[in-house]
């Protein structure tokens, strides 16, 4: 059950993020000084650990929707299924351990001045 409510909430999530998304870089062609001040209000820490949780939601949302197209697929999957959700959460994992750390680097050594 919680792999069905984390991929929802995640595809929810995403969606979200999507429309912000294209409504911010529409505004480009509507006002460039609007585009840039909007731009602007995302280079702050609290934005930084929004893009780790972006980043997770879509890795968690990808690697279960494999998992998923695997049990719909093959039913050797279906018998599998509560094992394929134990390997969507380790590469989950491996995928974050990968990302978070640098790019949170990276989001607070901007705040210090560094690059």
């Amino acid at each position: 059950m919680w792999s069905w409510v984390l991929h929802r909430i995640t595809g929810i999530a995403i969606f979200f993020f999507l429309l912000v998304h294209v409504l911010d870089t529409a505004l480009i062609r509507v006002s460039p000084e609007a585009y840039d001040a909007v731009i602007g209000t995302y280079k702050n820490p609290v934005m930084g650990i929004g893009e780790v949780a972006l980043v997770g939601a879509v890795a968690y949302h990808a690697y279960n929707g494999l998992r998923i197209i695997l049990v719909d697929m093959w039913s050797w999957a279906t018998r599998h299924q509560r094992q394929l959700w134990w390997g969507v959460l380790g590469l989950w994992a491996v995928t974050m351990l990968g990302f978070a750390p640098r790019h949170l680097i990276n989001v607070f050594a901007e705040i210090g001045g560094g690059h």
